[in-house]
C-alpha cells in the first residue's frame, strides 16, 4: 500500500512600504486620506504579483505580497515581526520610493525589524540620487548599512525576483546597485497598487508612469541623475493592459508620473488607445499628466490628450524671469509662450496646474510680489504650487491658489 506524501507549502511574506515623513516636531505625517497612490508602491506591488504568479521562489514556496502606504496606514513594526515568525520566519520588508525627507522615517521603521533578524531594504530617489551623482555615500546612508540594511538603487523591473532569492537565502548584499538601466520601461507587470490602498486616497485615484527619463537639464531636477536623458517608454499595450487592471477594480482616475508625457515617444499611441477605451468602450477614464511648457506646439497633443481623458495637467512654469530661467538651465521655458500655451489648455476644458520656484539670486520680497501680480492679471494658471530654491534644489513650501476662479482652492 502506498502513502500519499502531503506537501506544505512554505511562505515567504513580502511587506512593500511607502514611508511618510515627520514633521517639525517629530509626528509621523498621517491623513485619513492622502494624495495618491506612490507610482512606485504600485509599480513594485505589480511586478511582487507578478513574481508570486511565476513563484520565483520555487514551486514549494508561496510569496505573500503587502502594500501599505504610511500616509494614510500605522505601520505596526512588531506586528509584522510576529506575523512573519509564526508564519516560519521567511520574509523582507522593502521600504519603496524613499525620498531624502522620508529617508530618517525609514530608517526607523527598519530598526526593529533588524534588531528581529528580518531583512531590511530600502530603495528610491534618495538612495539611488545619492549614489548617482556623490563621490561617496552620505553618513546616513553608511549609518543605514551598519544596521544590516540593504541599499537598492536603480529600476526593480527584471530585478525583483534576485533580491527575492538573496533575502530567501539570508544573502542579502549590503548595496545592490544596478550600473546600466533598461532598454525599455515596460514590461509584463503593471503599475497595479492593491484596491485597498487606492481607497484609502481622495478622489480614489492611481498612479503609473507612461515611460521614464527627460532629455532636458533642469539644474534643480533629479529625474535625469536616477532615470537617465534617454525617454522610455511603456507600449499601448502596456498601457491599456494596467489601466484595464486598475479599471477591473473600481479604479477610473490616474495621475500618469512621467516628468514630460509631451516627450514620450509613444504619447500619440498611448493616447490613441485610451481614445478607444473611451469614445468607443465608454470607459469613464480620468487622467492628470506633467507636461512642459511647450507641449501646445506639438500638433494634436493637447486634442488628444482631452479626448483620452487629461482633465488636469501640471507645467513647470518655474519663473517669468528670464535670468532666473537661465539660472536654473530651464532654457526650453519659453515666457512669451506661456500665454498662449495656457490658453491651449482651457480651451478643451484641463485645468492647469503650475509649478513655480522662488529663492534664486536676483529675487527679493518686492521682485517676488511683482512677478506674482504680473502672473494673476497676465497668466489664466488655475493652481500655481510654490516651490523654495536653495542652491538650485527645488522644495516644496507651501500651495497656493492665486487664481480667483481656482476649483481647486480647498486643496
Amino acid at each position: 500500500m502506498q502513502i500519499a506524501r502531503i506537501r506544505t507549502r512554505r511562505l515567504f511574506h513580502l511587506f512593500l512600504i511607502k514611508p511618510s515623513h515627520y514633521d517639525d516636531d517629530g509626528y509621523v505625517i498621517q491623513w485619513a486620506r492622502s494624495s495618491i497612490p506612490a507610482n512606485t508602491l504600485a509599480t513594485l506591488n505589480g511586478l511582487a504579483l507578478d513574481c508570486a504568479e511565476r513563484r520565483v521562489l520555487g514551486e514549494d514556496v508561496e510569496l505573500l505580497v503587502t502594500a501599505w502606504d504610511e500616509t494614510n496606514t500605522r505601520i505596526r513594526p512588531n506586528r509584522i515581526i510576529r506575523q512573519i515568525r509564526e508564519s516560519g520566519g521567511h520574509g523582507l520588508i522593502a521600504l519603496v520610493g524613499v525620498q531624502s525627507n522620508q529617508f530618517p522615517r525609514a530608517v526607523d521603521i527598519a530598526r526593529p525589524l533588524r534588531a528581529a533578524g528580518i531583512p531590511v531594504c530600502i530603495g528610491g530617489f534618495h538612495v539611488s540620487g545619492c549614489l548617482a551623482m556623490l563621490p561617496e555615500l552620505p553618513p546616513e546612508l553608511r549609518d543605514a548599512m551598519d544596521l544590516g540594511i540593504t541599499l537598492f538603487a536603480g529600476e526593480a523591473e527584471g530585478r525583483l525576483e534576485e533580491l527575492l532569492r538573496a533575502a530567501d537565502r539570508g544573502k542579502l548584499e549590503p548595496a545592490v546597485q544596478l550600473h546600466e538601466r533598461p532598454a525599455e520601461a515596460g514590461g509584463r507587470a503593471g503599475a497595479i497598487p492593491p484596491v485597498d490602498v487606492v481607497r484609502r486616497t481622495m478622489g480614489v485615484r492611481t498612479s503609473f508612469d507612461a515611460g521614464r527619463g527627460c532629455p532636458f537639464l533642469c539644474s534643480f531636477c533629479t529625474i535625469i541623475n536616477v532615470q537617465g536623458r534617454k525617454s522610455r517608454a511603456r507600449s499601448p499595450d502596456d498601457v491599456e493592459r494596467l489601466v484595464r487592471a486598475n479599471v477591473a477594480q473600481g479604479v477610473h482616475k490616474f495621475f500618469i508620473t512621467d516628468d514630460n508625457l509631451a516627450r514620450n515617444q509613444n504619447w500619440e499611441a498611448i493616447f490613441d488607445r485610451l481614445i478607444k477605451m473611451r469614445e468607443q468602450e465608454g470607459l469613464a477614464i480620468r487622467i492628470i499628466a506633467q507636461v512642459d511648457t511647450m507641449a501646445h506646439k506639438i500638433r494634436g497633443f493637447i486634442e488628444k490628450a482631452a479626448r483620452a481623458g487629461v482633465d488636469g495637467v501640471f507645467i513647470g512654469l518655474e519663473n517669468i524671469n528670464p535670468e532666473s530661467l537661465k539660472d536654473a538651465r530651464k532654457g526650453q521655458n519659453r515666457i512669451t509662450e506661456y500665454r498662449a500655451m495656457l490658453q491651449a489648455w482651457h480651451r478643451v476644458g484641463t485645468l492647469t496646474y503650475a509649478g513655480y520656484i522662488i529663492g534664486f539670486p536676483g529675487d527679493t520680497p518686492a521682485t517676488i510680489e511683482r512677478d506674482i501680480h504680473i502672473i494673476q492679471k497676465e497668466l489664466p494658471v488655475d493652481l500655481l504650487e510654490f516651490f523654495s530654491s536653495h542652491r538650485y534644489r527645488a522644495r516644496k513650501i507651501t500651495r497656493s491658489c492665486i487664481w480667483p476662479a481656482c476649483p481647486w482652492s480647498v486643496i
